[in-house]
């Protein structure tokens, strides 16, 4: 059983990040890496377990498991890194009996509140930022996977993380809305990061404006696809069928919009079809051949069906899939609809779920403003074998990350985030530690 934490049992997680705050805080930068390190190891040495937990909590396919527990891993390895490379500066004074200093400081205890859909890798992605500064943690993982955050904890227990700078507070959807407006107003967290939709970011935003909270979010997406005649073809569809189907079209970087040009559009809506239903297989996440397991609840499944039925309401064609797998409950088919339209809901909305509706469209200039027509801008993805046209597309796109001629973009060593309502700040790379980190100036006059 898990515990289900309310509003004291936050505030009691917060005070104990608090307390334990200077002394981690104090830490040697190497001491701090060579936890972190640990962490890092005992992951990869618990990594089949881990992958089960994640496959056990939300039906991702093992194999996908597997791939998340790695990524994940591979953050704590990283951050363990980047711990050693917080770099102040001296600057030329103006003055000759002074001497100027910039330093770099941990903000101090961080919310971490996180999504189901990578319930490990999207807290090892902060946390081990935050570790690396010297800030400590409080964790409020989603309420459909708290085990994989707890099962963090024990791993980071066993690594030498002190008592108080990892904590976690698991709760039910009843207590999630108090739970969180704890750590958004509570004093005595410096730092808010949040992954999540846009709407729930907007509310934890307008807590954290109380207290003037340093905020980081990575908020919905609703990625274009775009593919120019110009494009190979079996490529654009394998980068299509990897960036719209991982964990069951369940992530905030998959595609959400495909658009053809004219003259492949035919051409590209039949290998994909055919590539759906030779490579894709829905089933328990535990079987070796399933690449799609289910949907996280009923109401995601509701959302699908609410998208096909409104596209098909207003021309759109079914060419594979379009309803509940027979495996029944969560199950549903990967759906490919044609003739689609920007009227559609499926393309003024996030899905969330196994649906590629594909728009046709005619000149370049066209398939960028439909791109951009949206109010979020996470990530966005197009096939062109024309460098100018690269060039051109690339700089254009209002997103925060660009994937050319590739369907999987995610690194440790890339930035993560986006623009518009998709957020704030980045993740991962050199830059996601400096979410975490204040910087002071430092005076020295007299000398």
């Amino acid at each position: 059983r898990v515990s289900d934490c309310g509003a004291a049992e936050a505030r009691a997680a917060v005070r104990a990040a608090h307390e334990a705050g200077a002394a981690w805080g104090r830490l040697p930068a190497k001491e701090r890496s060579a936890r972190l390190r640990r962490w890092y190891e005992l992951m990869m040495e618990n990594k089949e377990e881990l992958a089960r937990i994640i496959t056990a909590e939300n039906g991702k396919p093992l194999k996908e498991a597997h791939g998340e527990i790695v990524y994940s891993a591979s953050f704590l390895e990283w951050f363990a890194e980047e711990a050693r490379r917080i770099y102040g500066d001296v600057i030329p004074a103006s003055a000759k009996d002074r001497r100027v200093l910039v330093l770099k400081q941990p903000v101090g205890v961080a919310a971490v509140i996180t999504p189901w859909n990578f319930p490990s890798a999207m807290i090892t992605r902060k946390v081990g930022a935050a570790l690396a500064a010297g800030c400590t943690v409080v964790v409020k993982p989603a309420e459909d996977t708290p085990l994989s955050a707890l099962a963090l904890g024990e791993l980071a227990n066993q690594a030498g993380i002190p008592a108080g700078v990892y904590n976690v507070v698991p709760c039910s959807r009843q207590q999630t809305a108090a739970v969180g407006e704890v750590l958004c107003t509570d004093p005595l967290v410096s730092k808010i990061s949040f992954t999540g939709s846009t709407a729930t970011g907007k509310i934890l935003l307008k807590h954290a404006a109380g207290t003037v909270k340093r905020v980081s979010m990575e908020l919905g997406g609703h990625a274009p696809f775009i593919v120019f005649d110009s494009a190979n073809v079996d490529r654009a569809v394998a980068g299509a069928l990897a960036s719209k189907y991982r964990n069951s079209g369940q992530t905030c970087v998959c595609t959400n919009r495909f658009l053809v040009q004219k003259g492949i559009h035919d051409e590209f809506v039949e290998k994909f079809a055919k590539a759906i239903e030779k490579e894709l297989h829905v089933g328990n996440g535990f079987d070796a051949k399933t690449t799609q397991g289910p949907l996280i609840n009923e109401k995601a499944v509701e959302k699908v069906e609410k998208h096909i039925k409104d596209a098909v309401s207003q021309g759109a064609s079914i060419v594979t899939g379009g309803k509940r797998h027979s495996l029944g409950k969560n199950f549903f088919e990967p759906t490919l609809l044609s003739n689609v339209t920007t009227k559609m809901l499926c393309t003024q909305e996030e899905t969330f779920g196994p649906l590629a509706p594909v728009i046709r469209f005619e000149t370049e200039a066209e398939a960028v403003a439909i791109a951009n027509a949206a109010n979020v801008g996470l990530a966005g993805y197009f096939y062109s074998q024309d460098p100018a046209q690269i060039w051109r597309v690339a700089e254009q796109l209002e997103v925060g990350m660009v994937g050319v001629n590739e369907g999987i973009i995610s690194s440790v060593e890339c930035p993560f985030g986006g623009v518009k309502e998709s957020g704030l700040g980045r993740e991962g790379s050199k830059y996601g530690i400096d979410e975490y980190l204040e910087i002071k100036y430092v005076c020295l006059g007299g000398l």
